[in-house]
């Protein structure tokens, strides 16, 4: 077997310590279980499955992409096996245990301000971009504006939500930065069953809060978050807002707070976007009047951010609290 026909099928666990109305259930499918550690993995190998079928990704090939680190992850497990080079732009806020991972399976990573505007030739998709263009016999997947990552959740994600919960799901609830998971995703629940409630979580600092509130793109609300593999400062194309019933702001406190929660009261340690993930789950569980069940996703594992959001001395010079754990709790 390959290390591919291990990609999906995730387990759905049900967190039973979070402060929900009675009768709401909150389950959460574990991706960090897959063989590169994130949900990324589904969306990697469809697309590079394509692309080799198609013959556009050629043996000796160089598979080039702007990540947050999970989707990198995932092009260097697939490059080790398959015999591809990999070069990883990263905007330079990615965590070192992140950084040094994706070296240690050999692929080249190139670090770039987090702070470069969008366009400009340090941002790290613009220099993928440059690189991509420069570099012969190369591929990108283009997982921000591809469709097929999407589909990869359509095909995958969805399905196996529903094969374990059926007509029970109420929502599913999930942070964004292609798109691909709440899009996919959600096309397929809302495909079994049109009543199903999809919601975008969005970090203070990102832009699809207001661009799908009002329809604009505010750069002027463009400002630096924490949180790794969610929000944007550029509209994705990948994202399908027709998909999305309603999104809500997050700031990195909801996120990390909800981190040692889950850390301490469930077992899990996971990545700030699970966090939000959660934290979400909770705050739609409280717009419930009838019994439901909500579904959101944990995409990567903490340990990857060991020296960050479980780091007291990081979480103190940034200005977070990091004493006791306490039950996220509904905004207001």
């Amino acid at each position: 077997m390959t290390l591919q026909s291990f990609i999906g099928n995730t387990p759905l666990v049900e967190l039973k310590t979070l402060d929900v109305p009675a009768g709401v259930r909150i389950f959460a499918k574990v991706e960090y279980m897959n063989p590169g550690g994130s949900i990324k993995d589904r969306m990697v190998s469809y697309i590079v499955d394509d692309a080799e079928r198609r013959g556009i990704l050629k043996p000796g090939a160089t598979i080039v992409e702007n990540t947050s680190g999970n989707t990198g992850a995932a092009i260097a497990v697939i490059a080790a096996t398959h015999g591809y080079r990999a070069i990883l732009t990263l905007p330079d806020k990615v965590s070192k245990e992140k950084q040094d991972a994706l070296r240690a399976m050999g692929a080249e990573v190139v670090v770039c301000p987090t702070s470069a505007p969008p366009h400009t030739s340090d941002h790290y998709v613009t220099r993928a971009l440059r690189i991509h263009a420069e570099t012969p016999n190369s591929f990108m997947l283009n997982q921000y504006d591809n469709p097929l990552n999407a589909e990869a959740h359509f095909h995958s994600t969805g399905p196996e939500i529903w094969a374990a919960l059926g007509p029970s799901v109420t929502a599913f609830v999930a942070s964004g930065s292609t798109g691909g998971t709440i899009s996919g995703t959600s096309r397929f629940l809302k495909l079994k069953n049109p009543a199903v409630r999809s919601v975008l979580l969005d970090p203070v600092g990102s832009i699809y809060h207001r661009y799908f509130h009002d329809g604009v793109v505010d750069s002027s609300q463009i400002a630096p978050y924490f949180v790794e593999g969610a929000g944007e400062d550029h509209l994705a194309k990948c994202m399908d807002f027709s998909a999305v019933d309603d999104v809500l702001q997050f700031t990195d406190a909801d996120a990390f707070d909800t981190c040692r929660h889950l850390a301490q009261r469930e077992g899990l340690i996971c990545g700030g976007t699970s966090g939000a993930n959660v934290w979400g789950a909770v705050q739609v569980a409280h717009t419930m009047t009838e019994p439901a069940t909500i579904v959101t996703v944990l995409p990567d594992s903490g340990n990857k951010y060991i020296s960050k959001i479980y780091n007291p001395g990081w979480l103190a010079e940034h200005g977070f609290t990091s004493g006791e754990d306490r039950v996220p709790e509904p905004t207001p």
